[in-house]
């Protein structure tokens, strides 16, 4: 990863998207992980629902992933960071 050489000049607008990303970004990995905590306490009150439950917690984390990885190429590109 190259750091840019030089400052990095983002406006108030440009510093107030990021946050709302950010904001955006928490809320998402927030809701993906209570549906999985969700499921596991399903699964503890109801072991005959684990299959069903299984999935929906197997798709969380693929969510969760994509969802930093749009928000870290976001951040990058803001702030000029190159990976190589």
């Amino acid at each position: 990863m190259q750091m840019p050489s030089e400052p990095v000049n983002l406006s108030a607008t440009e510093v107030q998207e990021l946050n709302q990303k950010l904001s955006t970004l928490r809320h998402y990995i927030n809701n993906n992980l209570s549906l999985i905590m969700a499921a596991m306490e399903l699964i503890r009150h109801k072991p005959q629902m684990t299959e069903r439950m299984l999935d929906t917690m197997c798709e969380q984390p693929p969510k969760i992933t994509a969802a930093l990885a749009r928000f870290s190429s976001e951040f990058e590109q803001a702030f000029h960071i190159v990976r190589k």
